[in-house]
Formats: C-alpha cells, sequence, structure tokens
C-alpha cells in the first residue's frame, strides 16, 4: 500500500466518460477532493453511444439531475427496450424489453407457466404479459408516481457530456485546455505523477482517471496493462455513424436491425435521429457499409458518415497503480445492447466506494478489477449470444458466427435453457432473467422440457389467470398517452430558428 494521502485527481480526457467521471466525484466527494480535468477541443471523441439502459436513471438520481431538465439538454426520449430484427432469421423480430414478463414464483419463472399453455394450445404470445414490451409496441409512454413503467433514455452523448460539464464545473471541476504532450512516473514505484502539456504546463495528481478513449494513453501506453482481444467471438470491429433529421415520431425502442456482416442502428431523439452500422470488415468493405447504411437511412443527413475502427476486449487491468481506465480507455464490448455509458457509470460508482483516501492498496485495486472484469465478461456472453444463436445461414459472417466456439460460460446457459427452460440471473450480474429469456426465445431457442408447476392448477384455471394478466396489461397500455404526445407536454426542447 502507497502511504499518502489522495486529495488531487486528475482526469484525463473529456468527453462523455470524463465528465461522468467529474460530476460524479464532485457531486458525491467534492469537498475531499481538488479535481482537474484535462482535454482538448482538438480530439472528437467517439461520441455514438447514445442509448442507455435503466441503471442510467439511477445514476442521474445519484447526481441529483432534474429528469425534464437533462432530457431537454440531451435531446432525450424515452426507451422501453430494443427491436431485434432479422436476428433468429430474416423476418424474424423480437423486443428485448426493460420489463417484468408475468408473474413468477419462488419455485420458477413465470415462462414455464407459458410454456405448459402453450403445449395445450392457448396462452398467447409470451410478450403479452409484460408491460413494457407491449408499450413499446404501441409506441405508449407515461413517468411519474403512479407509473411502473421501467426505462432508459436515448440522447446525444455529445450534450449529455456538455450537460455534466456545466454540473461539474459549478460544483468546483478545474478544466484545462490542451493536448498531453508526455507522462511523467515516478521512477521507483511507477505511478503517475503529472501530466505534461503541449504547452509546457503541468498538471500534478495523486490519482488519475484516463478517458481518452481507444488509445488508453495512461492505462496502456504508459502503464502497459495489456489487453484481452474477443474478436473470435464478437468479430465486429468497424462502424459508420450518421445523424438524419427526424421524419416521424419517436419511438421509445431502438432499433438493432442486422444485415449480412452485423447489424444496423436506429435511435430516436427530439429532432434527430442516430443511425449507424455496425460490421466486420473482413465481410463487407467500407465503401459497400456506406452505401448499405445510405440507401437505409431516412431523413436529410445533418453530418458526413463517421468511420470508427474498434476491438472488442478489454484492458487486463481497468486499475493499476494509480490510474483507472473508464469508458473506451478500459475495453470495448460492443454496443448491441446499450451497455457503454452503464459501465462508465458503474466504474465510478465502483471506484467511489472504493476510493484510495489514504493511499492505492493492492487490495482495493484487486476487488475492484475483479468486480469489473466479472461483470464485463457477463456482459460479453449475453452480446455473444444474439450471434451465436441464429439460424441464418445466408452469408459467410452468419455461418461463421452460428458455428463459432463460445465461451463454456455461455454454452452451459444455452444448454440449460434449451434442455429445461431453466434461465438465471448470476450474482453481481447486469442482465436480469427475464432479459436472458427474452433473448434466448426471441433468437430461437426452444425449451425441450419445462417446470411442470403448471399442473398444479387446471387447464381452465391456467387458462384464465393468463387471460386475467393479458387483459390488466393491454387495458393498462391503452390507458397511455402516445410517447411522442408525453415528450411534447415533458420535456421537448424548442426547435431553433435556425434548425
Amino acid at each position: 500500500m502507497t502511504q499518502q494521502t489522495i486529495r488531487k485527481v486528475v482526469i484525463a480526457g473529456g468527453g462523455t466518460a470524463g465528465w461522468m467521471a467529474a460530476a460524479a466525484l464532485a457531486r458525491q466527494l467534492g469537498p475531499l477532493l481538488d479535481i482537474t480535468l484535462v482535454e482538448s477541443e482538438d480530439i472528437g471523441t467517439v461520441g455514438v453511444g447514445e442509448s442507455t439502459i435503466p441503471t442510467a436513471r439511477t445514476f442521474n438520481a445519484l447526481l441529483g439531475i432534474d429528469e425534464p431538465e437533462f432530457m431537454r439538454a440531451t435531446q432525450a426520449t424515452f426507451k422501453l427496450g430494443i427491436s431485434f430484427e432479422h436476428w433468429g432469421e430474416i423476418g424474424d423480430r423480437y423486443i428485448h424489453s426493460f420489463g417484468q414478463v408475468g408473474k413468477s414464483t419462488w419455485m420458477g419463472g413465470f415462462h414455464h407457466f407459458w410454456l405448459q399453455a402453450q403445449e395445450q394450445g392457448f396462452g398467447g404470445d409470451l410478450g403479452d404479459y409484460c408491460f413494457e414490451l407491449k408499450a413499446a409496441e404501441q409506441h405508449r409512454f407515461f413517468t411519474g408516481e403512479q407509473s411502473p413503467l421501467n426505462y432508459a433514455y436515448h440522447l446525444d452523448a455529445g450534450l449529455y457530456g456538455r450537460f455534466l460539464r456545466g454540473m461539474a464545473e459549478g460544483d468546483g471541476v478545474r478544466r484545462v485546455e490542451g493536448k498531453i504532450a508526455s507522462v511523467r512516473q515516478n521512477a521507483e514505484s511507477g505511478f503517475v505523477e503529472a501530466l505534461v502539456m503541449e504547452s509546457g504546463a503541468v498538471v500534478e495528481g495523486d490519482f488519475f482517471i484516463d478517458c481518452t478513449g481507444f488509445r488508453g494513453l495512461l492505462i496502456e501506453q504508459t502503464l502497459k496493462a495489456g489487453f484481452e482481444d474477443w474478436g473470435h467471438w464478437l468479430p465486429t470491429n468497424s462502424a459508420l455513424a450518421v445523424q438524419t433529421r427526424s421524419t416521424e415520431p419517436a419511438v421509445p425502442y431502438t432499433r438493432a436491425i442486422a444485415h449480412k456482416a452485423g447489424w444496423r442502428w436506429k435511435i430516436p431523439l427530439q429532432h434527430r435521429v442516430g443511425n449507424g452500422l455496425v460490421y466486420c470488415n473482413e465481410y463487407m468493405s467500407d465503401d459497400e457499409a456506406r452505401d448499405m447504411l445510405t440507401a437505409e437511412i431516412e431523413g436529410e443527413t445533418l453530418i458526413e458518415p463517421r468511420l470508427i475502427r474498434y476491438r472488442t476486449g478489454r484492458r487486463r487491468k481497468t486499475w493499476d497503480k494509480n490510474v483507472v481506465a473508464l469508458g473506451l480507455a478500459s475495453g470495448f464490448v460492443e454496443p448491441l445492447e446499450s451497455t457503454s455509458i452503464h459501465l462508465i457509470m458503474i466504474g465510478m460508482t465502483r471506484l467511489m466506494k472504493l476510493f484510495p483516501f489514504g493511499g492505492v492498496s493492492q487490495a482495493a485495486v484487486d476487488f475492484y478489477n475483479h468486480q469489473a472484469d466479472d461483470e464485463l465478461e457477463k456482459i460479453r456472453d449475453f452480446i455473444i449470444l444474439h450471434y451465436k444463436a441464429t439460424e441464418r445461414t445466408d452469408s459467410p459472417f452468419w455461418d461463421r458466427v452460428r458455428t463459432m466456439d463460445i465461451p463454456d460460460s455461455l454454452a452451459h446457459r444455452i444448454e440449460l435453457f434449451r434442455e429445461s427452460a431453466q434461465v438465471y440471473q448470476a450474482a453481481g450480474e447486469l442482465f436480469q432473467t427475464d432479459s436472458w429469456l427474452q433473448v434466448l426465445l426471441g433468437q430461437r431457442i426452444q425449451p425441450q422440457t419445462y417446470h411442470h408447476m403448471g399442473r398444479l392448477m387446471p387447464p381452465q384455471q391456467l387458462k384464465a389467470a393468463l387471460e386475467d394478466l393479458k387483459r390488466n396489461i393491454a387495458g393498462a397500455v391503452t390507458r397511455l398517452p402516445q410517447h411522442q404526445a408525453f415528450l411534447d407536454s415533458y420535456c421537448a426542447e424548442p426547435v431553433s430558428k435556425s434548425a
């Protein structure tokens, strides 16, 4: 353990990750720390992380953020889930919603009752028993004290960073403009001591947070933490991103539309739409990807399509010495399930819990890294599931992912569900049982058998119970306003005359 008092925190890099770190530290630990953020206006950010999961609401609440104000500032809309199109097979569509499916018991999940009903010739679609899923399908939404909807946001990541910057600077964070020329380390310990700017200025610190994106200036280029490549499981390595003007009311879900070499996203904000094409450049050229994206998008393009190269994987150490990596600097799992912003948030809350005020403890570093590794591996498995569990045979890309070897941890989950319809949420895992269930079934994995607890009631009683539940959800959904109408009343940002 290094015996020193840690007070000066330096955040290298701005963007979404940097300003989320600054705002969280300032709001929660501000009186105890001296916080500086270093960034250059000349260095662009990736900035396409526009879709979140419900943990974003928890993080915003932690920072005391007013929801309508935040949504106006970031042009945000609401999100109830993701519509997956053409994944199991061309023509398929299912929604992975943020909702609870049916009513489970201690003995087993609701889907066992549903599978019993299916065998007996009734029960309808599993989605009929999920409030959030049915609301998403009908483009309805409401939030307030009386609304049980579990939701997240679509937002402009660049505007979110700017919003958090205003908060952080208001809470005393100091911003230094400029590019980092070199990193100064302690000759004996290897700990980072200062960032030397191109201007010659020196920014000293006791503790550093690396938000420098894929290059990992501190964690990788300086400390050589190492990188574990997951490209053999998740082979996409390129994305084109473009923004278009909205041409229709915003829907409360993200669209993830599979194509022959990857997938395409569509994320509705208040006045524009975030579009992107994710692909593996072994199976699709950049020009072909650009042509496909251009042909598919709707509305006036607001920027030129931007090419992003990436490697899926993680740093072998997320925290090394007195440096913690956040965001893209810590690793990257493709944005299929909108986990990028969550990983920044959980990384910061984990760091604040373990903050090394009295010096860096190796035990705390190891504990942090173990938790970060464990969570990311489970997210990785959930993403791989979408590719492995497919029946598509229309292209070499889908042939590759359909037949690839997968981690034993995921292979066991798939077999458990295929053989007995058992599904679970592991300790410390982000994605809940209902998420695994919706994707497993949506990707065409059909259980061979299931728990027979449904046989404990007569078929007519089971049928009546399911119909009541389905009717209650359908009725509740029809009472919700349309998503666009609710947005307009709750948080719409007026369109400027120049827009």
